[in-house]
């Protein structure tokens, strides 16, 4: 054990001596009588193999907010207090960004949404109250001393979430606490021990009186992490996912005893871990082979959209004649159960509107049968994916999960036959900006009339002309446009 302290200390010492703003932020705390340690994720991602850097750097004192603002207003190139009401101050010393909080605790009510905070006075208590062992390791500054009660660095190399204390004590002091378990596991890949696993389970309930915002925060970051699927998994297991995502948890369907349809649950994960080996293919970062990916890495449309992309399978579930199954227009279901779902959690607007896009168009690709992609199938595939077209392309080809690999190996082939089709028609025309021949003051002016419910639906018969044949010309348009407004009893444009 000693021989491993030395080997942390040796370790703790180089990576704080990369900024040195750390130090001298450490020496300007004990000069006025004041303690001051590096705590929580800097520490635990040191010992990750990760380079301490700049941003983002946690501390904690003894000393009130107030006092560190006067001790940092001088030295500190800028300062806020926009946290000042939960015990941090934040500050900046050349590119070193940092956030100091006064030793605390926070605690909920049993309905508050909001934490009280209290103020202790010694480190040791500051980190017996904080969520998980990993994240309870700090540095006493300036001296480099490594505090590690409750064997962080243990657990963190048998990769185990562990809390300091009682699991639902601390999930009781912090029910968002129950979301960081399945997003540690998700972004470290560590397993959590069975006590937090049945306190997860236990007080579950709890997560009522945390804010949508707060919860779609953690959502968020776990959906970036490297293993997302793993992460919703533990949710799921633990039945916490019934609180927050209970679309997911009800796609662990049963199934029949012919084992004719797949396990709709596993199924949604492998897409979901298959769309990630893919984001990079298209342009998305993350994906496998690269170095540990923070929050950002990776695409939250593409991601949510695979594993939601099946929730209406439960509601149209219909069984068949020998055992089979079919779920007819579970898409469309779907795609409004993900709206009304992401909405309910407080997601950005573009959020909710482009993955529940994604999940209605989800089995457009099989819609056009195996045959050959006429030049007017193209065209509307495109139209529809709109600015979504690179997303509906990952997840199009995640949703392949056969076990069948002449099956699997067939999908792909057609699906770069589409996508060759595609680059080949952007060659030709602008693909992505489809337009009719003519626009709408040019349809007015033909047919003689004023704005209204008819401009709209002739603009459509041309749009639709143009996607199925191509360019036609304005002579043509115009041609065809007549011939349509007498079908449609349009009165013939006046000369007068």
């Amino acid at each position: 054990m000693n021989r491993q302290l030395r080997a942390a200390g040796e370790l703790l010492s180089t990576q704080i001596g990369r900024v040195p703003a750390v130090g001298d932020l450490g020496r300007l705390f004990a000069r006025s009588g004041f303690e001051l340690a590096l705590v929580g994720g800097p520490v635990r991602d040191i010992f990750l193999g990760e380079l301490l850097g700049a941003g983002d750097l946690d501390l904690t004192t003894n000393a009130t907010p107030e006092q560190v603002l006067a001790l940092v207003t001088d030295w500190a190139d800028a300062t806020w207090t926009v946290g000042i009401a939960f015990g941090t101050i934040g500050l900046r010393k050349g590119r070193a960004m940092f956030e100091i909080t006064t030793y605390r605790s926070e605690s909920y009510s049993e309905r508050s949404r909001k934490p009280a905070v209290a103020y202790g006075s010694s480190l040791e208590e500051d980190l017996s109250r904080r969520d998980f062992t990993i994240n309870a390791m700090a540095v006493r500054l300036p001296g480099i001393e490594f505090v590690d009660l409750f064997g962080g660095l243990t657990a963190l190399r048998d990769r185990q979430l562990r809390t300091p204390g009682r699991p639902v004590d601390s999930f009781s002091d912090d029910p968002l606490r129950i979301l960081r378990a399945a997003r540690f596991t998700a972004k470290l890949g560590v397993s959590v021990v069975d006590d937090v696993r049945a306190a997860m389970t236990e007080m579950r309930g709890r997560l009522e009186i945390v804010s949508a915002e707060r919860i779609t925060g953690e959502l968020t970051k776990l959906m970036l992490a490297p293993d997302p699927a793993a992460g919703i998994d533990l949710l799921v297991q633990t039945e916490v996912a019934d609180e927050i995502l209970p679309e997911i948890s009800k796609l662990r369907m049963e199934v029949d005893e012919h084992h004719r349809h797949k396990d709709v649950y596993q199924h949604s994960l492998t897409v979901l871990r298959q769309a990630i080996d893919l984001e990079p293919r298209y342009g998305f970062r993350g994906g496998p082979g690269g170095s540990t990916p923070r929050s950002g890495d990776g695409d939250l449309v593409v991601r949510l959209a695979a594993i939601l992309h099946d929730i209406g399978k439960p509601r149209t579930r219909t069984p068949l004649p020998g055992g089979k199954v079919a779920f007819h227009h579970h898409e469309v279901v779907g795609a409004k159960m993900a709206r009304k779902r992401l909405a309910a959690l407080r997601f950005p607007n573009d959020v909710v509107r482009d993955v529940s896009e994604l999940v209605a168009l989800h089995l457009r690709f099989h819609g056009y049968g195996g045959g050959e992609w006429t030049d007017s199938a193209v065209r509307r595939y495109v139209r529809d994916a709109g600015p979504l077209l690179d997303r509906l392309h990952v997840l199009t080809r995640a949703d392949c999960t056969t076990r069948n690999v002449r099956k699997a190996e067939r999908l792909a082939r057609a699906y770069d036959s589409l996508e060759q089709r595609i680059a080949e028609l952007r060659e030709q025309e602008e693909l992505d900006k489809l337009r009719p021949d003519l626009d709408g003051n040019e349809i007015m002016r033909v047919l003689g009339i004023e704005p209204g419910r008819l401009v709209g639906e002739a603009y459509q018969f041309l749009l639709d002309l143009r996607i199925n044949e191509g360019a036609l010309g304005p002579e043509r348009a115009t041609a065809e446009l007549l011939r349509w407004a007498r079908a449609h009893g349009v009165p013939p444009p006046s000369d007068g």
